[in-house]
Formats: C-alpha cells, structure tokens, sequence
C-alpha cells in the first residue's frame, strides 16, 4: 500500500522513510543508555529530526536477549512524559511496547503509531488499537520472549513461518474492524531467529511482499551484522547503513535506524539512482 495511516499522519511510503530510535533506557544493548532520562531522551529526539529522521520511535523497555520485563509503571514513567512534548515536534511519534496500559496512555497523549514487538499478543493490546480507529500498528514477528527467545532459537525456514505468524496476527486485528491501511509488518530480526535466519529472511524478503501490508525493516546494530563483519556494537554503523539499503531494494519502505543522518544520506543515493533509471 502507498500510504500508511496514522493518528495523525497519512505517511506516503512511495519513497523509503527513516524511522529514528529513541531509547529512554539505562540498559539498551545499542547505547548503553546514553540517552536515558526524559531531557536526554528529548534532546536526542531533536537531534535525529534535524538528521533527517521521518519518524521517531521512542521506547521505555530494553528488548534486547536476556532483558528483564520492566515494571508498568516504571515504562509510563519513561515514554510518557517523553511523549508528551515529542508530539508537539510535528512528526509521527511511535511508541515501542507491548503493554496495553502503556498504549492507551501514548495514544491518548496523541502519539501516531504502536510498534509491538509481541504482535499485540498481550492481555488487552488488540483492544487498545481497536479502540483508537486511526493509530498506525507496527506488528513484529518474535519467537518466544526477549528472556529466553536466543537460548533456542527458531528451527527450519524462517521465512514462511513469519508470513503464517504475521498473517494470523493481522487476521486477528482485521476481524475487530482494524483498517488494513494502518498496518505495517517487521520481521522480528534478532528476535528468536539465528545468524542464518536473519539473512535469509533479508534474501528473501520479496515472499514477505505478496500481501498489502508494508515491511519495516530493523537491522540496525543486530548482533548478526556484528558476527559476520566481526565489530562491536559500537562499530556497526557501516554495515547497519548497508541492510537498510538492501532491505530498501527488497521493498521495505520502513527502515527503523540508530545512525538516521548515514541511513538518510545512503538513502538518497539510492533514490538518485531510481529516479534516474532510464
């Protein structure tokens, strides 16, 4: 579909966006908390504005493996207030949780877009984007928990096993009346899945395109680019800057990024030489 819609944004994804990370954690596995605490966590959202970013995703609870499940009220105390001020920067904001509360308490505060990684599979989630007809929903593919999903990853093919989760999980919203045009699909890279997983699901991910619903795609900073190019997470700029790209020309048309000014700059290359192809 050409157009995500929003809360308050119908956002035309003819052409790629960049989806900045807002991390207000101490324990993410990509900053180590740099941008923790709410005046951080602001300014960092402005700077990823004034790089380029289209949309800012702004997240309270690390998913990273072996993360601990953070407190309710402990998460509303993080993204909230954050919030808050970021919808008066004029973009669409999205929240990364999976609890409902959390969601009711962002979409009443007028944030954009849910980006779960649970798929909306927790107690009174579906309910909660049910009840906001206009929200956009971003549904991710994850296998088993961020506690456990790397002690035993998934096995076999990866590929159609995401298509039947994604499949079944859009049903269940589409049965409550959810407009197809509001959801967005990830692929849950790093979530459950092995080194070989990961890349098979980005070599193949045009069999994830046979439907409506567009891709996000998240690479950025994934232990897999950090195996394969043998880098610290510190040090994976480059090759996260290199899966967006060929995450972009397998047709995603979200890219979810920490390094936005890189990601924009490489983007619009990519775009000079679609415009340009004679």
């Amino acid at each position: 579909m050409a157009i995500w819609q929003t809360t308050r944004f119908s956002l035309d994804l003819t052409r790629p966006l960049v989806m900045g990370i807002v991390n207000n954690t101490p324990d993410s596995f990509s900053d180590g908390g740099r941008h923790h605490g709410i005046a951080a966590a602001l300014q960092h959202a402005e700077k990823l504005l004034k790089d380029g970013a289209h949309i800012l995703d702004i997240g309270g609870e690390s998913t990273r493996p072996g993360s601990p499940v953070v407190p309710e009220e402990e998460e509303l105390q993080r993204v909230l207030p954050v919030v808050q001020e970021a919808v008066r920067f004029g973009v669409p904001i999205s929240v990364d949780t999976n609890k409902a509360a959390v969601m009711q308490a962002v979409l009443d505060a007028g944030a954009d877009i849910i980006n779960d990684i649970w798929a909306l599979r927790q107690p009174g989630a579906q309910a909660v984007v049910a009840d906001h007809p206009n929200c956009g929903i971003v549904l991710m593919h994850m296998h088993k928990t961020p506690l456990d999903m790397q002690v035993q990853p998934m096995e076999g093919d990866p590929v159609p096993q995401v298509l039947d989760f994604l499949q079944q999980q859009t049903q269940a919203l589409r049965d409550l009346g959810v407009d197809a045009a509001r959801i967005v699909w990830d692929y849950g890279i790093g979530f459950g899945k092995s080194v070989a997983q990961n890349f098979a699901l980005l070599a193949r991910q045009r069999e994830l395109l046979g439907t409506e619903f567009p891709l996000l795609a998240g690479w950025s900073r994934k232990s897999s680019l950090g195996q394969v190019c043998d880098l610290p997470v510190q040090e994976r700029m480059l090759p996260s800057v290199a899966a967006a790209l060929l995450a972009v020309e397998r047709g995603a048309r979200i890219v979810r990024v920490h390094d936005v000014a890189e990601t924009v700059t490489a983007l619009r290359v990519w775009q000079a030489m679609h415009d340009n192809d004679i």
